[in-house]
């Protein structure tokens, strides 16, 4: 009897044009093949391991993690997402914003709405209510717990609007499966002083991919933490051009976390 004969390994150029076809069908890229309705964070490293190649603006996006450490990250996500001087709502129970940390990412306060709320399901409403004014870039909403059914509506009002919803909540390893696009888990990382400019240097934060609902179709093979997670070592940069990077450190090299005792290695 003879033996079967091995699959064919599928052609990389085929599978990217299908690809390409699927993300056109679902809008995310024009007929000219240029990226629609996705914003970068300016790592390609992080960039290219999403399908869309940054995220996609008309969705619902989750931060869990210390609010510290997760408000920074979200101020450069809100960074990168206005960066054509549109104005932010932001929504909180906690009193005020700390504006010199928000001016570290180029967030000037004209452009910041903010309203504070009793309780999560006021946060909820205003963040929906923003949502669906469309005069805004990005409505970003801290939480302490997630309601489904509110979770739901924002990413409707999301799509509906073309406005970004952005939900910051206390880190959990349990957390169950929401209408988001993305989940992303953020932890403190200790930052590296750079010559010439006293002080800590850049903020630094463990960021990991950890649901992503498109799949991992096409995703790049990179070093992964658990499942289908995929970590890195961010750092943030405010030169000419404000965005995030994966700390140059890690570039060439696995390296251990300190934040989280988790090895990052770029994708080969």
């Amino acid at each position: 009897m003879s033996a079967s004969p091995l699959p064919r390994r599928p052609d990389p150029a085929l599978l990217e044009t299908l690809r390409a076809h699927i993300r056109r069908l679902e809008g995310q890229i024009s007929e000219d093949g240029e990226t629609a309705g996705v914003w970068t964070l300016g790592a390609p490293e992080i960039d290219d391991a999403l399908p869309w190649g940054g995220l996609p603006r008309a969705a619902l996006h989750e931060v869990l993690g210390p609010s510290g450490a997760a408000s920074g990250f979200c101020a450069g996500l809100l960074a990168r997402r206005t960066d054509r001087g549109e104005n932010v709502l932001w929504c909180r129970r906690r009193h005020g914003i700390y504006g010199p940390g928000l001016a570290l990412f180029g967030i000037e306060p004209a452009r910041l709405i903010l309203v504070r709320g009793r309780r999560d399901i006021d946060i909820f409403w205003a963040m929906e209510e923003g949502l669906r004014s469309r005069s805004l870039a990005a409505v970003l909403g801290e939480v302490d717990s997630l309601a489904p059914t509110a979770a739901r509506r924002l990413q409707l009002a999301a799509e509906t609007s073309g406005v970004t919803a952005l939900l910051l909540r206390p880190a959990n390893e349990t957390a169950a499966a929401t209408p988001a696009v993305t989940r992303w888990q953020v932890s403190p990382a200790p930052g590296v002083p750079r010559p010439g400019r006293p002080g800590m240097g850049f903020p630094r934060w463990c960021v990991e991919l950890a649901r992503c609902r498109s799949g991992s179709a096409g995703l790049p093979r990179i070093h992964q933490t658990s499942g289908e997670a995929r970590s890195w070592l961010v750092e943030w940069q405010d030169g000419t051009t404000r965005g995030f990077a994966v700390a140059a450190d890690l570039r060439h090299r696995p390296a251990e976390s300190a934040a989280q005792g988790v090895a990052v290695r770029r994708a080969v």
